[in-house]
């Protein structure tokens, strides 16, 4: 697979992809897959678009506040007939305040994961970083809920057309409590989804590759790909510990993490 290492776009293509992929986001309208056009397009080139629309962002005045993990269950790959993890970056504007309300209109087809955040006291730099690494690399945890929202009309996607739309990334929801990786049992830390009061989605930390911080350690490793590393004080969400539920305008929603509090949230 050396294509995939290799660009297979112009950087004018890419530039002009970027700005089509995040036009989409901003402005709340699906786009076919990319790859429909470009089927030449290589795991290089998807990266390169989301890296041109995060330095886009950046050259507005906004902040890269942290990055996500997607796709980190082998039962999400398996849903959505991709064959690795994903990651992508979050922007200042997808952060909503525990409790606070979600704008539906902003948003296409949005949906929930219930997540872990990790928060770094020391930088982990790729390759050959592990489990062990991260986990004395972290300076805590937290609950966190993702709200993802692919562009691509009906939530249909192949990896490479989600990489370069920054893995669906869209909205995200920090609460709960903090703790250290020594006082949770990562692995099979319990969690409980409701929507309008009614339980949906129930999970275990595992459910992430095995464990929750071996997703933290394949984001550094695919990192240092591009020569990139997480620096210390790095945000990270780890991707679902449960399967995407559909969210409508009008629903509520909280999600209880054991020993870790909750978050919760209204989409308006």
């Amino acid at each position: 697979m050396v294509e995939a290492y290799e660009n297979q776009l112009t950087q004018t293509q890419i530039a002009e992809l970027a700005a089509h992929c995040e036009q989409a986001e901003l402005e709340a309208y699906e786009i076919t897959k990319i790859t429909d056009d470009f089927p030449q397009m290589s795991y290089k080139d998807a990266f390169d678009i989301q890296w041109e629309m995060r330095r886009r962002k950046v050259s507005r005045g906004h902040k890269i506040v942290g990055m996500k993990m997607g796709l980190t269950s082998w039962a999400k790959m398996a849903q959505m007939g991709v064959e690795h993890p994903c990651y992508g970056f979050l922007a200042d504007y997808f952060s909503v305040p525990d409790g606070g309300e979600i704008r539906h209109d902003a948003l296409i087809h949005p949906k929930i994961e219930a997540e872990l955040a990790f928060v770094l006291k020391k930088e982990l730099k790729g390759p050959g970083v592990h489990i062990g690494d991260v986990l004395s690399a972290t300076d805590f945890v937290m609950p966190a809920v993702e709200v993802i929202d692919s562009r691509y009309k009906d939530f249909k996607f192949d990896l490479k057309s989600v990489i370069a739309d920054n893995s669906s990334s869209s909205r995200f929801i920090t609460g709960g409590r903090m703790a250290e990786v020594a006082d949770v049992d990562l692995k099979h830390i319990g969690v409980v989804m409701e929507i309008n009061g009614e339980v949906v989605q129930t999970g275990a930390g595992a459910a992430v590759l095995g464990h929750p911080a071996a997703s933290v350690a394949m984001l550094a490793n695919m990192l240092a790909e591009r020569g990139e590393h997480l620096a210390a004080g790095s945000f990270i969400m780890i991707g679902a510990i449960t399967a995407a539920v559909q969210v409508n305008k009008g629903d509520t929603f909280s999600v209880r993490y054991q020993g870790l509090g909750s978050i919760s949230g209204k989409f308006v």
